[in-house]
């Protein structure tokens, strides 16, 4: 059975011969009372902060879960974009290959037209030395048949003149 302040101050003792001082049972009686109401407003206050705690507690656990989900998702978000930068990076290193062996492959296609230039120039080079040196044995051979037919020509003169004065 729970007393309340009230039933304790409501009982009642039966007199006896030689029992108990009433006035000190009921002064007991009443303390009783006051300290079980006490008691009782403590319960009621510790009950009251046990349920505002445990909305409190219940509120704590709502927020932390949504901050689980919230950093999950982060870590997915994360996740998804490293994992795009990282596709970027890729394409992006590709393209640069790819422009890479095309500047390469263009150079060497230049390199091998120039090479191509040179030698085609080295050619023209050795044809007009072999033209030029072929004019310059023509003339030179031009001019030895020119002095001697000018050698010929002053004997015959001379001749002409050796036989002009003594005709004359």
């Amino acid at each position: 059975m729970r007393l309340t302040p009230l039933d304790i101050q409501q009982q009642r003792f039966t007199l006896r011969f030689r029992g108990f001082d009433v006035r000190e049972v009921d002064l007991f009686l009443e303390q009783m009372a006051n300290s079980l109401e006490q008691l009782q407003r403590e319960n009621e206050t510790f009950k009251e902060e046990i349920r505002r705690l445990r909305l409190e507690s219940q509120g704590y656990r709502k927020r932390e879960e949504t901050f689980k989900r919230a950093m999950i998702h982060s870590q997915k978000v994360l996740e998804h974009m490293k994992a795009n930068a990282e596709k970027n990076a890729e394409l992006i290193i590709a393209e640069a290959e790819l422009k890479a062996d095309k500047i390469v492959n263009h150079a060497q296609g230049r390199l091998t037209r120039l090479m191509e230039e040179i030698a085609e120039f080295k050619r023209q080079r050795v044809q007009i030395e072999s033209e030029i040196r072929a004019v310059i044995d023509t003339h030179g051979k031009l001019l030895d048949i020119s002095r001697d037919s000018v050698r010929a020509l002053d004997e015959v003169d001379g001749k002409l003149a050796v036989l002009g004065g003594a005709g004359g």
